[in-house]
C-alpha cells in the first residue's frame, strides 16, 4: 500500500512538472511573440522613413544593428518569415545610396542652372552700368554665394554617401 501511494505521488509530481514545464514553455514562446510585435511596431515609423529620405538608415541602421544583438531570436524570426534580412536588407541601403546620389546630381543641374541665370543677369547689369562698383559687387556676390551653397550642399552629400557605404561594409 505504501508502494502505491508512492507511485501514485511519484506520478502525481511528474504530472504537475509536466504541466508546470509546458506552461513556462507557452510563456516564453509568447514572451518572444510579443517582442516581435514591439520590433515590428518599432520599425515600421523606419522603413516608411528610409523610403522617402535615404538619411534614414543613418539614424536607424544602428539602432537596427543593436537591437539585432539583444533580440537574435526574434530577428531571426522577422528574418525567416519576411524572407529577407529586416528591417534593411543591403539592397535597400544600396538603393538608398543610389537615390542619394541622383538626388544629389538632380540638384547639381539646378543649382548651376540657377547661377548661370544669376550670373546672367549681374553681368547684363555691369555692362548696362559701364562696370559700376555695385554692379561688380553685385557679380561678385552671386559668384561667392553659389560657391558657398555649392559647398556645403557637397560636403553634405559627400559625408551621407560616405556613411551610406559603410552601411553596406
Amino acid at each position: 500500500m505504501v508502494v502505491l501511494a508512492a507511485f501514485v505521488l511519484a506520478g502525481t509530481v511528474w504530472w504537475v512538472a509536466r504541466q508546470v514545464v509546458g506552461e513556462l514553455r507557452a510563456a516564453r514562446v509568447e514572451a518572444s511573440r510579443s517582442r516581435v510585435i514591439v520590433l515590428l511596431e518599432l520599425f515600421a515609423p523606419a522603413l516608411a522613413a528610409a523610403r522617402t529620405d535615404p538619411r534614414a538608415f543613418l539614424v536607424w541602421q544602428p539602432i537596427a544593428s543593436s537591437a539585432r544583438q539583444l533580440f537574435p531570436a526574434e530577428f531571426a524570426e522577422i528574418d525567416r518569415v519576411s524572407g529577407s534580412t529586416f528591417p534593411f536588407t543591403t539592397a535597400q541601403i544600396e538603393a538608398a545610396h543610389a537615390q542619394w546620389t541622383a538626388d544629389w546630381l538632380t540638384w547639381e543641374r539646378a543649382h548651376d542652372a540657377e547661377y548661370k541665370l544669376k550670373t546672367a543677369v549681374a553681368e547684363h547689369e555691369l555692362r548696362a552700368e559701364d562696370a559700376s562698383p555695385v554692379a561688380r559687387a553685385k557679380l561678385d556676390a552671386v559668384e561667392l554665394e553659389k560657391l558657398e551653397l555649392y559647398q556645403r550642399r557637397y560636403q553634405e552629400y559627400v559625408r551621407i554617401a560616405k556613411a551610406l557605404r559603410a552601411l553596406t561594409t
